[in-house]
């Protein structure tokens, strides 16, 4: 009998967000094709913690994940359409605060050091706070990663600490993970400015 059957529930849907230089909206299965050409990079994904991407079917899964999850943007680029990287506002499993989040983020290399990343980042805190109201925001870098450090930095988070050994890389080291955060009111004591 179908009513015994669990349905899987649906993720939720992400709104659209614009900015001047990006549009932040949902994976399709057909963005395979541009995380692929960012995602097999030696440099990107060590940076934040996962492997190369060796096929596409890698990038496929992973955009599958994404739509799954629904907590994840890809980053598009408007002057060509392309997806250039991916944003997640993803439930802070480390508090016991109701609807606290997570900021995570990777951009394609030949994108970094423009400012595409502090861009998207300020339009997914504003619709973190604005929008859902959390009441706290959290973003971690690994040590080695200093172009993180900075865009973390720019967007006014305030360091936590840092979680010794916390995460194995894909190549079999450990290293530590920088933690951040935002309030609510330092958010809009910023934005007030």
């Amino acid at each position: 009998m179908s009513f015994f059957r669990h349905k899987k529930p649906a993720a939720p849907t992400l709104p659209v967000l614009r900015t001047e230089r990006l549009v932040l909206r949902t994976f399709d299965p057909s963005d395979a094709v541009d995380v692929y050409a960012y995602a097999q990079s030696e440099t990107v994904g060590p940076m934040a913690g996962w492997a190369p991407h060796k096929s596409l079917d890698d990038s496929r899964r992973v955009v599958q994940m994404f739509i799954e999850a629904g907590d994840v943007w890809a980053i598009v680029d408007k002057s060509t359409g392309h997806v250039i990287g991916s944003i997640g506002l993803h439930r802070d499993g480390s508090r016991r605060v109701e609807n606290c989040r997570d900021l995570g983020y990777v951009l394609g290399e030949k994108y970094w050091g423009q400012g595409f990343a502090t861009e998207a980042c300020r339009a997914v805190l504003q619709y973190a706070f604005e929008e859902l109201g959390c009441p706290v925001v959290s973003v971690g870098h690994f040590p080695f990663n200093q172009k993180s450090r900075r865009v973390i930095k720019k967007l006014g988070f305030t360091c936590e600490g840092t979680i010794r050994h916390a995460l194995e890389l894909p190549d079999g080291t450990v290293t530590d993970n920088v933690v951040y955060s935002q309030l609510k009111e330092e958010y809009e004591a910023q934005k007030g400015k």
